[in-house]
């Protein structure tokens, strides 16, 4: 079976994985910990890394199971197709967040516009391309997983 993309409702993506959860659709929202500022008080939440996707794995016969759920919108398209995605890109990224958020960062050498190959971490082996370079983070672009990501530099 596939992984698909649904695009969902603007912050429905736990509870729309959830219900395709219990009808028996295997889900994979990715959640990340976040601390949110309140006006008395600062906590600890849980948002999606993607906001408004999730990731469903579903025969392509049962496609449209998806939208017996509330919130879901429909499936993101490419090149005139659902878009399927690898089950290597989604262990990917199931790794990126199981491993420690501190991480040793160095690429002072590097500049804007090198292609890189991570040599650790969750992106190990993956190719990159160096996007910006500041003083407290790192853009790279992600070719295979077509994505961008922003490495903090962390005081330890």
């Amino acid at each position: 079976m596939n992984w698909y993309v649904v695009y969902t409702k603007p912050k429905w993506e736990k509870k729309v994985a959830e219900r395709l959860n219990e009808i028996g659709v295997v889900t994979f929202c990715p959640l990340i910990t976040k601390i949110s500022q309140w006006s008395d008080r600062k906590k600890k939440v849980s948002v999606p890394l993607f906001n408004s996707y999730i990731f469903v794995q579903i025969d392509e016969k049962k496609r449209n199971q998806v939208f017996e759920v509330v919130g879901a919108v429909r499936y993101l398209f490419w090149l005139g197709k659902p878009a399927v995605v690898k089950d290597s890109e989604i262990e990917t990224i199931k790794n990126w967040l199981s491993v420690p958020d501190t991480y040793d960062v160095s690429v002072d050498q590097w500049k804007k516009g090198d292609k890189i190959v991570m040599e650790s971490g969750p992106f190990l082996s993956q190719s990159a391309v160096i996007q910006e370079v500041k003083k407290n983070h790192y853009i790279l672009i992600l070719e295979s997983l077509g994505c961008i990501l922003k490495v903090n530099k962390k005081e330890v």
